[in-house]
């Protein structure tokens, strides 16, 4: 098993002493630096080459995003996590659009920590194999709930209901903390759909057992339908 190199970009001490920790209790993961400003995270991205940035969002002096995007942009083969106090949805769908492995609401568990890296080591082993992948490999390594979905879904999908879109909307769901849920607006923003389209998705789901809707009121006090994925049993 290769190590994975992990690089912790966080401005502040204690949370970044605390990642690291978390990081060097999974096994075959090392911390190879932190960084505690954006400054020193671009060098230390050029000097180390860590496989994985766990990528704080706000720092005194900008964005944790303008930093993904310049690593996107130079095409190095970094991967990021962002970890972040944020709870809006722009921020997400940044992420989402910028092509971020997973997303973490801080404050983090140790649990879900260990099973984000985790998944991203056993990631990391099936790419660097050379080989050719199957579906069941990718779904396995990146959506393990997606196998557990498939019953919920037929196979022959209903009209106006396509196996790509539906994907997409569920990778959104997946991306989004389980206790916040998304309204169908929400969703639209983030797979590049009409609020229409993604209710009817959504409704779907929701019919097939892979989704729960519920409705969640506002600081205005008006009710907003949101959606939630179910884990474990979500779909049977």
């Amino acid at each position: 098993m290769s190590v994975v190199r992990i690089l912790i970009v966080e401005d502040d001490t204690r949370i970044a002493d605390l990642h690291s920790r978390f990081a060097m209790r999974v096994q075959g993961c090392e911390v190879v630096g932190v960084a505690h400003n954006l400054a020193d995270a671009r060098i230390m991205i050029e000097t180390l080459e860590p496989h994985l940035v766990l990528l704080d969002l706000y720092f005194p002096e900008g964005s944790g995003a303008d930093l993904l995007r310049e690593i996107r942009t130079a095409g190095l083969e970094t991967d990021v996590i962002l970890i972040t106090a944020a709870r809006e949805v722009g921020p997400l769908k940044e992420a989402v659009r910028g092509g971020v492995f997973d997303y973490l609401i801080k404050p983090v568990s140790a649990s879900r920590f260990h099973d984000c890296l985790a998944k991203f080591r056993d990631y990391r082993t099936l790419i660097s194999t050379g080989e050719c992948i199957g579906q069941q490999e990718v779904d396995n390594m990146l959506h393990a709930s997606a196998t557990n979905a498939e019953p919920a879904y037929s196979a022959c999908l209903p009209k106006g209901i396509d196996l790509l879109t539906l994907g997409k909307i569920r990778g959104a769901l997946e991306a989004t903390p389980p206790e916040t849920g998304l309204s169908a607006e929400e969703v639209g923003t983030l797979v590049g759909v009409s609020r229409s389209t993604a209710r009817r998705y959504l409704e779907y789901m929701t019919a097939a057992g892979s989704v729960c809707a519920d409705q969640v009121y506002g600081t205005v006090g008006r009710p907003e339908r949101k959606y939630f994925l179910l884990h474990g049993n979500d779909a049977g």
